[in-house]
């Protein structure tokens, strides 16, 4: 199920695996293939991904590895997991049309989610497993500076969203938008450049789907970013393109500080304020506040996504 180490190294290459953890990986292999516990946790993993391959939520499987290996293997299990459902996503791939650059850029968050991690713990493993299952099981596509998610409408979203005007019942089709780190400025120009792409993309590879509106769930959505950031600012210009929903009422601190800043236990007292975000969101920390994810949608045409400012 796994590639032989010289084929595995050339497949970790491909999905922009950090290269000081590629030896690493390499040299791991044995022990997933040889061990007959580690080998089966591998194959039922994959065969999880497998089933729910294309289906949006379908990617639900078990990553924490075996037990009994605390160190580099169970925090790298997911990595040979992905490896081996590789075939299968890019076949998947072929078979709706993805164009091969779209596939490369998208699998490549593999990649990405692992310098994070290093960045944060200072070793090789993959910081958020489950996130990455939406890559490799089709429900997510990287185009341009966005991310874009398959999703349908759940009951928690829908009533958020019906207090700002999106009148949909559970279920409908909708996408979710995310905005990966490592991917430069935020900037007007490159949002409608990937709306673009997406509603080129949809209206090819998934036809049947009719995408009733872009929804992002986010801090970056959090109202009060605009007291602290000048109107022209690119997450200002982000927020407005969206109808602005209630935020949650529990505060969801760790998640500027750990997009903006790398770690999330970072004491707020020391955090830098070298930017304006910066300052935003350790000066808004160090006065008692709080900050929250915000929720927002704009409407999408049935056939195309379009650049929208409302």
């Amino acid at each position: 199920m796994l590639p032989e180490t010289d084929d595995l190294a050339e497949a970790l290459l491909d999905l922009a695996v950090p290269h000081e953890d590629i030896d690493e990986l390499v040299r791991m292999r044995r022990r997933v293939t040889d061990d007959p516990e580690t080998r089966s946790l591998l194959e039922a993993s994959a065969e999880q991904l497998v089933r729910g391959m294309g289906e949006p939520g379908g990617g639900d499987a078990d990553l924490t590895g075996p037990d009994r290996e605390p160190g580099p293997l169970r925090s790298c299990f997911p990595v040979y997991v992905f490896v081996a459902v590789l075939p299968y996503t890019r076949a998947y791939h072929r078979d709706r049309g993805v164009p091969a650059d779209v596939s490369r850029r998208t699998l490549a968050d593999l990649g990405r989610n692992m310098a994070v991690h290093r960045r944060r713990h200072g070793r090789a493993g993959v910081q958020s497993p489950r996130w990455l299952t939406r890559h490799f099981c089709g429900e997510l596509y990287q185009l341009g500076r966005l991310q874009f998610e398959r999703t349908r409408l759940w009951r928690g979203a829908a009533r958020q969203l019906a207090s700002v005007g999106l009148d949909a019942p559970v279920g409908t089709p909708c996408l979710d938008l995310h905005i990966p780190d490592f991917l430069g400025p935020l900037s007007p120009d490159a949002c409608d450049r990937s709306l673009a792409l997406a509603a080129e993309f949809f209206a090819r590879c998934y036809p049947e789907e009719k995408h009733r509106a872009a929804m992002c769930h986010s801090w970056l959505l959090d109202p009060q970013l605009k007291r602290y950031l000048p109107a022209d600012s690119n997450i200002v210009r982000f927020q407005e393109r969206f109808r602005i929903a209630p935020q949650d009422t529990e505060p969801a601190d760790t998640e500027p500080v750990q997009f903006v800043f790398g770690d999330p236990e970072s004491a707020v007292a020391g955090l830098p304020r070298r930017t304006a975000l910066e300052r935003a969101v350790g000066d808004h920390l160090r006065s008692g506040g709080h900050w929250y994810i915000g929720h927002g949608w704009f409407p999408l045409p049935s056939q195309g996504l379009g650049p929208s400012n409302g």
